[in-house]
């Protein structure tokens, strides 16, 4: 699992479809999708919880490798609130994404800001 190595957070799957990425971070993120697309079932949940959801976000939900809560991440997302005291759909992410060894890709800095060990690629800044 996770050859590519990146969860894609929820506010960059709705950046990239409505376009607003600038150019290279655009094709980057269509590299990550198009070679192993990761994303965490909290990341699905918000995605198609809207009232009208985009049929590109759906077709992207349904191609999309959904990694589940297990014992694994349910411990590590005990451990991030404890620790972090951050807001549960984000400690879920952010244990889903250590859990795996996975970078997360999101311009959410400031609920994961905290967690030192959590790697993340904020897609604004690719260059």
């Amino acid at each position: 699992m996770g050859a590519a190595g990146y969860l894609i957070d929820t506010n960059t799957i709705i950046d990239f479809s409505a376009k607003r990425l600038p150019a290279k971070a655009h094709q980057y993120v269509a590299r990550v999708i198009d070679d192993y697309p990761q994303i965490s079932v909290i990341n699905k949940i918000e995605l198609l919880g809207f009232n009208h959801v985009p049929e590109e976000i759906i077709a992207f939900t349904e191609n999309a490798f959904v990694i589940t809560l297990d014992d694994n991440i349910v411990a590590q997302t005990i451990l991030l609130r404890k620790k972090y005291k951050i807001k549960l759909p984000d400690a879920i992410i952010a244990a889903t994404a250590l859990t795996f060894d996975l970078t997360i890709i999101t311009n959410n800095t400031d609920d994961f800001k905290s967690i030192s060990e959590l790697q993340v690629l904020i897609p604004y800044s690719v260059s």
